[in-house]
């Protein structure tokens, strides 16, 4: 049997909160049937001491609490014995924002090996980056109770990136954020399905038609419309780009 297409340890303090969402649906099938696989590996299993502690006071003061290095190094060492060569990612909102195109360039590799770190607290004592320097990914411009969520919403992407974990692969290809290289990233189209009348609303013209070229365009069409209303950022993008090459 060949081995799994992703790799997954999850550093946590709360590890029962793994799967979670990931079980149920096409994630939850991949993962029973060895698509992918997932560890959740607690992180206060590695502290020492009759409290097992696994934070501290902040020096410099101020509120909250830090968690230790020597505590999670250790965990972070554990997790690279079992998985040789991975990716560590720290989850935390200062990191890179977390882009399909991010997905598809860092973890999209047939045989892709990830350590997720996920932080509580005021967040991780800075010399776990300085020593290990993992990849920082942010889920967005918020703040959560920890990285436990943002650790989920990035293995749900990944994980549908992977061979088989779709029902039908060319969802890959027409979904938001996947319109080729050379055009602008665009929000997806919209979808429509029966009956062709509901609440005095109709289906489009176009895609009853059954003219294959027709429907491209009109789904084209509505990408770039609702693209520009809503995301202008991404065209606006993409016009930079094509003018800095």
């Amino acid at each position: 049997m060949s081995a799994p297409a992703l790799q997954v340890i999850v550093l946590t303090l709360f590890p029962d909160m793994f799967p979670g969402p990931l079980g149920f649906s096409l994630a939850g099938k991949g993962l029973k049937d060895g698509l992918w696989t997932l560890e959740a590996l607690n992180i206060r299993d590695f502290a020492e001491g009759r409290h097992a502690n696994v934070d501290d006071t902040p020096y410099g003061g101020g509120a909250g609490m830090v968690m230790r290095p020597d505590v999670v190094g250790r965990a972070i060492d554990a997790a690279f014995e079992k998985l040789p060569g991975a990716t560590l990612v720290h989850l935390t909102p200062r990191g890179a924002p977390l882009t399909q195109g991010l997905v598809r360039t860092q973890f999209a590799a047939p045989d892709t090996r990830l350590i997720l770190l996920c932080g509580r607290f005021e967040g991780i004592d800075e010399r776990i980056n300085d020593h290990y320097k993992p990849l920082e990914i942010s889920l967005g411009d918020f703040v959560l109770y920890g990285g436990e969520v943002a650790a989920m919403a990035l293995l749900e992407a990944v994980v549908r990136q992977c061979e088989g974990a779709l029902g039908n692969p060319q969802t890959l290809e027409e979904e938001s954020f996947s319109i080729g290289e050379n055009s602008a990233l665009l929000l997806e189209y919209p979808h429509y399905t029966k009956p062709p009348l509901w609440k005095g609303l109709s289906v489009p013209e176009a895609l009853l038609s059954g003219h294959h070229a027709k429907i491209r365009q009109w789904r084209r069409e509505q990408a770039e419309a609702i693209t520009r209303e809503r995301r202008p950022d991404l065209i606006e993008a993409h016009h930079v780009k094509r003018e800095t090459k």
